[in-house]
Protein backbone atom coordinates (compact mmCIF):
# COMPACT_ATOMS: atom_id res chain seq x y z
CA UNK A 1 0.00 0.00 0.00
CA UNK A 2 2.76 2.31 0.68
CA UNK A 3 3.41 5.88 2.50
CA UNK A 4 0.94 8.41 2.10
CA UNK A 5 1.58 12.36 2.74
CA UNK A 6 -1.15 14.68 2.84
CA UNK A 7 1.01 17.73 1.95
CA UNK A 8 0.65 21.51 1.91
CA UNK A 9 4.11 22.70 0.11
CA UNK A 10 3.81 26.17 0.99
CA UNK A 11 4.10 25.28 4.73
CA UNK A 12 7.82 24.33 6.08
CA UNK A 13 6.64 21.12 8.50
CA UNK A 14 5.61 19.70 5.52
CA UNK A 15 8.29 20.24 3.20
CA UNK A 16 10.62 18.84 6.35
CA UNK A 17 8.35 15.46 6.33
CA UNK A 18 8.26 15.07 2.95
CA UNK A 19 12.77 15.60 2.62
CA UNK A 20 13.10 13.35 5.70
CA UNK A 21 10.71 10.70 4.38
CA UNK A 22 12.79 10.91 0.94
CA UNK A 23 16.10 10.91 2.93
CA UNK A 24 15.08 7.48 4.14
CA UNK A 25 14.19 5.99 0.82
CA UNK A 26 10.47 6.59 0.74
CA UNK A 27 8.39 7.95 -1.93
CA UNK A 28 5.17 8.65 -0.67
CA UNK A 29 2.00 9.04 -2.54
CA UNK A 30 1.83 12.91 -2.48
CA UNK A 31 -1.94 14.13 -1.75
CA UNK A 32 -2.17 17.95 -1.67
CA UNK A 33 -5.05 18.16 0.68
CA UNK A 34 -6.06 21.78 0.00
CA UNK A 35 -6.15 21.16 -3.91
CA UNK A 36 -7.94 17.23 -3.48
CA UNK A 37 -9.05 17.87 0.09
CA UNK A 38 -10.06 14.57 1.88
CA UNK A 39 -13.95 13.62 2.32
CA UNK A 40 -15.53 13.03 5.88
CA UNK A 41 -15.14 9.65 6.19
CA UNK A 42 -11.56 9.38 5.01
CA UNK A 43 -11.08 12.60 7.94
CA UNK A 44 -12.68 10.14 10.50
CA UNK A 45 -10.79 7.17 9.39
CA UNK A 46 -7.31 9.52 9.87
CA UNK A 47 -8.44 11.09 13.02
CA UNK A 48 -9.08 7.25 14.13
CA UNK A 49 -5.45 6.64 12.60
CA UNK A 50 -4.25 9.44 14.64
CA UNK A 51 -6.05 8.68 17.54
CA UNK A 52 -7.13 12.23 17.50
CA UNK A 53 -10.30 14.13 18.04
CA UNK A 54 -11.15 16.70 15.06
CA UNK A 55 -10.80 19.40 17.63
CA UNK A 56 -6.73 18.32 18.26
CA UNK A 57 -6.44 18.06 14.07
CA UNK A 58 -7.05 21.83 14.13
CA UNK A 59 -4.82 24.55 13.28
CA UNK A 60 -5.29 27.39 16.00
CA UNK A 61 -5.61 30.73 13.59
CA UNK A 62 -7.38 29.09 10.77
CA UNK A 63 -9.89 27.13 13.04
CA UNK A 64 -10.67 30.69 14.82
CA UNK A 65 -11.41 32.29 11.18
CA UNK A 66 -13.76 29.99 10.28
CA UNK A 67 -15.69 29.58 13.87
CA UNK A 68 -14.64 26.44 14.18
CA UNK A 69 -12.93 27.10 17.57
CA UNK A 70 -16.29 27.47 19.23
CA UNK A 71 -17.61 25.89 22.12
CA UNK A 72 -20.20 23.32 21.86
CA UNK A 73 -19.21 22.65 18.29
CA UNK A 74 -19.86 18.67 17.36
CA UNK A 75 -17.20 16.47 16.06
CA UNK A 76 -19.30 16.30 13.38
CA UNK A 77 -19.41 19.87 13.04
CA UNK A 78 -15.95 20.46 13.17
CA UNK A 79 -15.14 17.86 10.41
CA UNK A 80 -17.26 19.45 8.11
CA UNK A 81 -15.55 22.55 8.59
CA UNK A 82 -12.32 21.13 8.23
CA UNK A 83 -13.96 19.34 4.68
CA UNK A 84 -15.49 22.58 3.47
CA UNK A 85 -12.18 24.79 4.75
CA UNK A 86 -9.19 22.18 4.50
CA UNK A 87 -6.89 24.84 5.11
CA UNK A 88 -7.94 23.91 9.17
CA UNK A 89 -6.49 20.50 9.17
CA UNK A 90 -3.10 20.43 10.68
CA UNK A 91 -0.38 19.12 8.47
CA UNK A 92 1.44 16.79 7.32
CA UNK A 93 -0.25 13.80 7.81
CA UNK A 94 1.51 10.57 6.90
CA UNK A 95 -0.35 7.44 7.21
CA UNK A 96 1.86 4.10 6.43
CA UNK A 97 -0.81 1.21 6.04
CA UNK A 98 -3.22 1.70 9.45
CA UNK A 99 -1.35 3.53 10.89
CA UNK A 100 -0.62 7.66 10.63
CA UNK A 101 0.97 10.24 12.35
CA UNK A 102 1.46 14.33 12.22
CA UNK A 103 4.80 15.57 11.14
CA UNK A 104 5.02 17.88 13.69
CA UNK A 105 7.76 17.41 14.31
CA UNK A 106 8.85 16.12 11.38
CA UNK A 107 10.93 13.43 13.41
CA UNK A 108 7.36 12.17 14.86
CA UNK A 109 6.46 10.18 11.40
CA UNK A 110 9.57 7.67 11.83
CA UNK A 111 7.20 5.58 14.46
CA UNK A 112 5.17 4.65 11.81
CA UNK A 113 7.79 3.84 9.32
Amino acid sequence: MGVTIYHNPRCGKSRQTLALLRERGIEPRIVEYLVTPPDAAKLKELLGQLGLTPKQLLRGKEAAEFGLNKPGLSDDQIVKGMVDHPIVIERPIVVNGKKAALGRPPESVLNIL
